[in-house]
């Protein structure tokens, strides 16, 4: 199954098919504005700049499941990821990523990508699947892991 079969809804609240990234490389992350993380909105956006126009697309998705790190609004969300961080990739409506009330995106993710010894649950704010242009998710990366240190991976799927 691709992700292109999925429907997310934009901070905006305008739905839209992931089809609409069909071709393109997705680093697709879970993100929070309170959390020790948090700066790491400046490495993703560095990583859309470096590479958009090659074909990657950063998809952000807040979730507040973790230490409630994400209490925002849409607008509180919107307003915080561009005066602290310039945000300028796409940021997303808040969703859960674990649980029954896990977006499908998310159950599709973390089936097609297990973590460590083969869990399935994301275990904090700004895990990150990289996503080939046909779809398949082809790697998961740690919250731990800089967005820096994903230049190698995404260069090799572009």
């Amino acid at each position: 199954m691709s992700v292109y079969t999925f429907e997310v809804v934009r901070l905006d609240g305008e739905a839209y098919p992931l089809a609409e990234h069909r071709g393109q490389v997705l680093l697709v992350v879970n993100t929070a504005s309170q959390c020790g993380f948090t700066p790491q909105y400046a490495g993703l956006e560095a990583l859309h700049r470096a590479y958009a126009e090659r074909g990657l697309t950063v998809l952000g998705f807040p979730c507040n499941q973790f230490g409630k790190q994400e209490p925002g609004n849409a607008d509180e969300i919107r307003s915080f990821c561009s005066s602290r961080y310039d945000v300028t990739f796409a940021m997303h409506d808040k969703i859960e990523v674990n649980g029954p009330g896990a977006h499908p995106l998310y159950q599709h993710l973390k089936r097609a990508v297990p973590g460590v010894l083969g869990s399935t649950r994301i275990k904090w704010n700004f895990t990150k699947f990289l996503v080939d242009r046909d779809g398949a998710v082809v790697d998961r990366f740690s919250p731990l892991a800089k967005p820096a240190r994903l230049r190698g991976a995404i260069e090799r799927l572009l």
